[in-house]
């Protein structure tokens, strides 16, 4: 039974999914290239992106083409994102009495002027989706207020891959990264993520300026804010590095912030930032505009350290916190590693099946 599954890129952290899903299920990944309003240049090649995939995927040419999808699919599964991508599949999905699933990730919603208009149409396609997939607990709350009920939505719990980030590292792979990257000796603490002001680059660099415990404060990613690293004592940016790299960064961290503020357009929907620094038992301060906080998996003073957003003197007092107490990161740390040896990407797998099974079973015989 062929299912088309609508997205926008094929980002490393989405392909093992995507591979458990071709094995278990006759699916084609179509990417429509767009539905971010910072996208890194390093990210933006689609083509190499289609060309490396080990599953069925192409490139879905605009809105038009998703409105043909119900004459050749079975499923069809679209994500919150993409514009017109999204109605355009669900009304295809209408027109030739096909299930329908919605794979929702926002738990809020936005508040611009193009949201607005189109909010009784979201609305509708929220109530009317044979089944929801979601990222998590905070997700299911919100999409099932939007349906009425809490029928036909499952819990995807967001993974990365744990082979990657909760590898073995070794210190001489930590000395090393730090004399690649001329990072001074002593403690640091991470961010890793885009440089814009909705992830609370902004907030995080002037509650640095306060943070009283001897430290680097180490930024991993590029945007728009990237100068203001230059103008912060005791910080350095490095850039983006190679996924690999990654975990030996959470290695040498004493912590991971992850210092999202929400936005009239955004809210952090999960933050899988907090999940590759679980991995490698680094302990993680979020804010509660964090999905892995409102979904449960960063818990306060158990698993993490959680602080409220735009709060650059709490901000900086949690880090002081944790500079400060080497029993309390590694108690967090450990914590946080079991916490997140759960998000794992067959479970992932094994929601996106009851959902088509759900639907399926919502929407009745094929109707040809």
């Amino acid at each position: 039974m062929p299912i088309a599954l609508v997205t926008n890129y094929l980002p490393p952290y989405r392909v093992p999914l995507y591979v458990r899903l071709a094995e278990r299920h006759e699916i084609e990944v179509l990417c429509f290239g767009a539905g971010d309003r910072y996208i890194p240049e390093w990210f933006r090649d689609l083509d190499s992106q289609l060309e490396q995939a080990p599953f069925p995927a192409r490139r879905l040419r605009g809105p038009r083409e998703a409105l043909t999808l119900g004459r050749r699919f079975d499923t069809l599964i679209a994500p919150f994102a993409g514009g017109a991508i999204l109605p355009a599949t669900y009304a295809s999905a209408r027109l030739h009495g096909r299930p329908f699933v919605l794979w929702a990730s926002v738990w809020a919603w936005p508040r611009s002027l193009t949201h607005a208009l189109t909010l009784p149409l979201t609305r509708r396609i929220y109530r009317d989706a044979d089944a929801v997939i979601v990222y998590g607990e905070h997700v299911r709350r919100f999409v099932s207020r939007a349906r009425g009920n809490t029928e036909g939505v499952f819990i995807a719990p967001q993974s990365v891959e744990p082979e990657l980030f909760g590898r073995a590292v070794s210190e001489a792979e930590v000395n090393a990264f730090r004399a690649r990257h001329k990072l001074p000796p002593g403690p640091c603490v991470l961010f890793a993520g885009r440089l814009v002001p909705e992830k609370g680059a902004a907030v995080l660099l002037d509650a640095w300026r306060h943070v009283s415990a001897p430290a680097t404060l180490v930024l991993v990613g590029d945007g728009p804010l990237a100068d203001s690293v230059a103008a912060t004592p005791g910080a350095r940016l490095l850039g983006p590095l190679a996924r690999e790299e990654l975990p030996v960064a959470y290695a040498l961290a004493e912590l991971t912030v992850v210092p999202s503020i929400p936005t009239a357009r955004f809210r952090e929907p999960w933050a899988l930032v907090c999940n590759e620094a679980m991995h490698q038992a680094c302990p993680v301060i979020a804010t509660t505009a964090v999905g892995a906080v409102a979904g449960g998996l960063v818990r306060d003073g158990d698993t993490g350290v959680v602080v409220p957003p735009g709060d650059p003197a709490a901000l900086a007092a949690a880090i002081d916190l944790l500079l400060g107490d080497p029993g309390l990161r590694a108690r967090l740390g450990a914590a946080g590693r079991d916490a997140v040896s759960v998000f794992t990407y067959d479970a992932m797998a094994d929601a996106f099946d009851e959902a088509l099974a759900w639907a399926a079973a919502r929407r009745g015989p094929r109707r040809y």
